[in-house]
């Protein structure tokens, strides 16, 4: 009978097109002997899988329903000592507002080996994608990627920092606090701050709304803009392609 070796393997699956996944992360799948992903991976990776690869779904996403971290935690350590190979395949990057790292904390307490594979966070995936440079010399000198809410459902304090920069900003898990983040940057007079929202990114069913502080809500609105979504803010958006278009249509708007 083989020896069970436990391992446990944190592998970023990328902002959800499966051909954002690294190689590194691609081989980890297949040597899995278990695999516990997310809700924002595409399960189209998960048929790199071996055969007998065990796939257990631990769906989690702002503002649903989802295992609760402290079950997934066990569940990592139950399966790494009774299967072997876990892997924990995470959208984005597992460091990344992930809770990769208290995953990792939980699992080391067992003195269970682990990995780290990283992914392609969507705060510089998405962005990329769009076009959106998220520094740029003479506009940008850094950009900062901050949640939307803190753990007590409350608006994250560093945006209360951020606003005052003109550093871009990349708001994950913010589309419920999408009122007070517009409110907050209009206290700050920076209405007419360039703003995107970018939803389902990567994949077929992508959806956009580009504006400023002042348009974003009926951008949204105007454009069926759900979740999940990410946020960016910055003149850097102004760099999109068609946000001249949208710069006009304030313009014949204001007239």
């Amino acid at each position: 009978m083989k020896k069970i070796e436990p391992f446990v393997t944190l592998v970023g699956a990328g902002p959800g097109d499966p051909d954002l996944i690294t190689l590194k992360g691609i081989k980890a799948i297949k040597d899995a002997d278990v695999i516990l992903y997310d809700a924002l991976v595409n399960e189209e990776i998960l048929n790199y899988a071996k055969a007998t690869c065990t796939k257990i779904y631990v769906g989690k996403r702002a503002e649903q329903l989802s295992t609760s971290q402290d079950q997934i935690n066990q569940l990592l350590v139950d399966y790494a000592l009774t299967h072997g190979h876990v892997v924990r395949l995470k959208g984005g990057d597992p460091f990344v507002f992930g809770r990769g790292g208290e995953e990792l904390d939980h699992v080391r307490q067992f003195d269970i080996p682990t990995a780290v594979i990283p992914g392609i966070s969507s705060s510089v995936g998405l962005t990329g994608l769009q076009q959106i440079p998220l520094t740029y010399r003479g506009i940008s000198e850094s950009f900062w990627v901050i949640t939307g809410s803190t753990s007590d459902g409350r608006l994250s304090d560093d945006l209360y920092t951020a606003v005052k920069t003109n550093a871009t900003v990349v708001v994950l898990m913010g589309y419920s606090k999408l009122q007070q983040i517009v409110a907050l940057y209009q206290e700050y007079g920076r209405g007419n701050l360039p703003i995107a929202l970018i939803q389902n990114g990567s994949l077929v069913n992508e959806r956009i709304a580009l504006g400023t502080i002042d348009t974003i809500l009926h951008e949204v609105q105007k454009n069926l803009v759900g979740v999940p979504a990410i946020i960016v803010l910055g003149e850097v958006v102004a760099k999109h392609l068609d946000f001249e278009n949208i710069r006009q249509e304030i313009k014949s708007l204001a007239n």
